[in-house]
């Protein structure tokens, strides 16, 4: 090896080191990445930023930017309301809602398209009386299967697509994914529909009782005591009494910031202490009005109740990238912004039973906000979460509707008929929804997922300069040594194997900037046609489906649906396997190797 391959592939494992690790945003590794090349000498100054303007970067931008017109035009709202509703038979519950994730996913950003289904399969998870856990899972992977079958489906196809183009001049179109990605995601979804949810463990997926119906997750609520309240000079036995007439329980209590632990009964509750109060979000107007209290910041309790005429709690779950991951003390920040209280917390099913202010928030938790009806949408936004229950359209969008389609297929087919390139024509259907009022200007920068294109405009460079130094040739070789004496489609079957892998634990989209190159590699040193294998690693960079890490959709169903870490490879090892099982023959029929 010479020195510039040790340097670069010392960088790569650091990053994909520092990737799992988590502890730092995988846009910050991959910038600083980028830095660490250009200062070495790996990467040109001139170069540098190019993965900034490349056209897989733009394309992932705009298609968000496209993604949010359809959300807010109400077309998926309208395709939800009619193919989503709660049905009797599991089976057929969970392929409806796989299928539909499925096939908005091919055409939209897979993210959005979950973000806009999963309020609507908790309703009808509701309605039918059955757990969230059976039907929100089966959703998230579908959403990815469906992202499988065209050009715009996810970005690892985006990337592949634009890394074929430089390596051959000409990049995949819109529906070349559609014969593999398409099988597949059939076979995916009748999988997950027939036998995958019952792998779900029983525990998550078995029917609620009706007192838990109502709600999606239990709650811990912050509550402090005022002056007046009727509980002031009470034994916290009576209290607990009066809480339990409400379906709710007394967790602890707090004075002057420390927990007593003495016999509960024998202590008094005296002003300002603060009780942590076990109840569901439907419960918790009931239990804090009767007791007389008020959440942990309130400076005053409304006459009309503790939510009042125009106020209303709100869940929301936070996604991967929400710029409050990470953050502790999220209520005083969240009050002085938009007026909005955080009343409790939630993870993967469970309430929080500490002090809010200590509680630091990961991907996945589930926010209970107490604030104005109006204001509620904007500060669940402002923190980048993602709303629990399906709110209403505008109505004043809700006749854009059919105009929003229409631009997005004119867009679509101007790029299969070749009139221009699809950067070029999403990037007009984006500027149409603008200039329509569909998007405004402010979303346009809302929606842009900016860690996603941080990651791409660094890792490009990089991933060229694995190229440049020969690097992907050594990795190729290894994998081509390790295959020598069997058929090419095994090598073939390593590459898709070891991108899924990669996914599991990396960004898809970093999975496929790494991995493209070295697929060609192994392609060019077994005298194989390299479609195929850049085929395999677009399918493996996006099925990551044995972690919550893996892919943000898996993230973002973890608390609503009370999940555990170890409960998606459950259902994800064996659906890989079927993956595996039916596009590795796929690939080699439709694009031979």
């Amino acid at each position: 090896m010479t020195a510039d391959q040790i340097t670069i592939s010392a960088i790569l494992f650091g990053v994909l080191a520092l990737f799992i690790w988590g502890r730092w945003r995988y846009d910050i590794v991959a910038f600083l990445a980028l830095l660490s090349a250009t200062a070495l000498g790996l990467v040109s100054v001139e170069e540098a930023f190019y993965g900034f303007g490349h056209p897989a970067t733009v394309t992932v931008a705009v298609v968000l930017i496209v993604s949010r017109g359809l959300i807010n035009s109400g077309a998926v709202a309208i395709l939800t309301r009619y193919f989503l509703p709660p049905v009797e038979s599991p089976v057929q519950h969970v392929g409806l809602a796989a299928t539909l994730a499925g096939a908005l996913s091919g055409f939209m950003n897979n993210v959005g398209a979950l973000a806009m289904l999963m309020p609507a399969a908790l309703e009808s998870a509701k309605k039918a009386a059955r757990s969230p856990s059976v039907i929100l899972m089966p959703l998230s992977f579908g959403s990815i299967l469906g992202g499988l079958v065209t050009l715009i489906g996810t970005p690892p196809n985006i990337i592949v697509s634009a890394f074929r183009a430089e390596s051959t001049g000409e990049p995949f179109g819109m529906f070349d994914f559609s014969p593999v990605g398409g099988v597949i995601a059939v076979a995916g979804i009748a999988f997950v529909a027939l036998v995958g949810w019952r792998l779900i463990p029983a525990a998550r997926h078995a029917p609620p009782s009706p007192e838990d119906i109502s709600r999606v997750e239990d709650y811990v609520v912050e509550t402090r005591v005022p002056k007046q309240s009727r509980v002031v000079g009470q034994m916290l036995s009576q209290v607990e009494d009066w809480a339990a007439e409400h379906d709710a329980t007394i967790v602890a209590l707090f004075r002057r910031n420390r927990r007593l632990h003495r016999p509960r009964g024998e202590l008094e509750v005296r002003p300002s202490d603060v009780l942590i109060i076990d109840a569901g979000s439907q419960g918790v107007d009931d239990v804090l009005s009767a007791l007389e209290l008020r959440p942990v910041g309130e400076s005053r309790r409304k006459k009309s109740g503790l939510f009042g005429d125009r106020l209303a709690i709100a869940e929301a779950v936070v996604p991967t990238q929400a710029r409050i991951v990470g953050q502790t003390d999220l209520g005083p920040r969240l009050r002085r912004r938009f007026g909005v209280s955080l009343l409790a917390v939630s993870r993967q099913g469970r309430p929080f039973t500490g002090r809010l202010r200590s509680f630091r928030i990961r991907a996945g938790d589930v926010l209970l906000l107490q604030g104005e009806t109006e204001r509620l949408p904007e500060a669940i936004a402002g923190i980048g979460c993602m709303p629990l229950a399906r709110g209403a359209v505008p109505m004043g969008r809700q006749r854009f509707a059919l105009i929003s389609v229409g631009v997005f297929a004119a867009a679509i087919g101007a790029a299969v008929a070749g009139l221009t390139s699809i950067p070029i024509a999403l990037a007009a259907a984006a500027a149409a929804m603008v200039l329509l009022g569909i998007v405004s200007p402010r979303e346009i920068y809302d929606s842009v997922d900016w860690p996603v294109i941080v990651l791409l405009g660094a890792m490009i460079p990089v991933g060229r300069a694995l190229a440049d130094t020969g690097t992907t040739g050594l990795i190729a070789d290894v994998l081509v040594g390790i295959t020598a004496e069997v058929p090419p489609v095994v090598a073939l079957t390593l590459v898709l194997v070891i991108t899924m892998t990669l996914s599991d634990i990396l960004n898809n989209a970093a999975t496929a900037v790494v991995m493209a190159p070295i697929a060609v590699g192994v392609a060019e040193r077994l005298g194989a046609g390299s479609d195929a294998f850049l085929m395999a690693v677009a399918i493996g960079a996006s099925c990551a489906f044995l972690t919550p890490i893996g892919h943000q959709n898996n993230s973002l169903i973890l608390g609503p649906g009370g999940y555990r870490f170890g409960d998606y490879w459950r259902m994800g090892l064996p659906l890989e396997v079927v993956i595996v099982v039916v596009g590795v023959p796929m690939l080699a029929w439709v694009w031979g190797i």
